[in-house]
């Protein structure tokens, strides 16, 4: 995110995204925070406060999303998931996800996507993020939503990490269908994905 950008951070929870999205943009443009678990947001509202944050707007009801449709340089989907790239620290987890849960995750995850699409502008960027180490929840959750959307086509992920962590070529491993892996393998670090996806027009 750069400064001057509007910026829609669609599944924001606690608000350190959103903190982080403000901060790349020096206080300029504008973060929307939404989730659609209103409970989830109750942190931010200190967090903005303590962090002297000035782009930031909370919008939780229907009425106050729907001027931003079509109008968002960015859409930022952090999908709920299985969190089985956390599991090298939580080892224990790992024996408590069922096949219920998984499919349980992608049909939200779809679901997710399918709603915060609409707000991308023209030549705006979906953004599409896990903390998931499964290509169900990952690459193949966007080719399916690529299957459904044929007005969004990945960004050159190769380029984006090249040039964004010069000299790291091989901490990240990119995806056929676009996307970027990081694991606790490549890159030491937990499992994620991050998946770029521009609106045509």
């Amino acid at each position: 995110a750069e400064a001057g950008m509007q910026v829609l951070d669609f599944c924001a929870g606690a608000g350190g995204k959103t903190l982080a999205l403000s901060a790349a943009m020096d206080n300029r443009g504008q973060v929307f925070a939404h989730d659609s678990e209103k409970t989830r947001l109750a942190p931010i509202f200190d967090r903005i406060r303590r962090s002297e944050n000035r782009n930031v707007q909370i919008v939780t009801k229907p009425a106050e999303l729907s001027p931003l449709s079509g109008h968002m340089d960015i859409v930022l989907v952090d999908a709920p998931c299985t969190g089985s790239g956390t599991w090298r620290r939580r080892p224990d987890a790992k024996w408590r996800l069922t096949q219920k849960q998984l499919d349980a995750r992608k049909g939200e995850q779809s679901a997710i996507l399918d709603a915060a699409k609409a707000f991308v502008k023209p030549g705006g960027l979906l953004v599409y993020v896990t903390c998931s180490v499964f290509d169900e929840e990952n690459g193949e959750q966007v080719a399916a939503f690529l299957d459904r959307n044929d007005g969004f086509v990945p960004v050159d992920h190769r380029q984006l990490w090249d040039s964004r962590f010069p000299g790291h070529e091989t901490a990240a491993r990119i995806g056929a269908a676009g996307g970027i892996s990081l694991s606790p393998a490549l890159s030491g670090t937990d499992g994620f994905y991050v998946c770029a996806l521009r609106k045509g027009g």
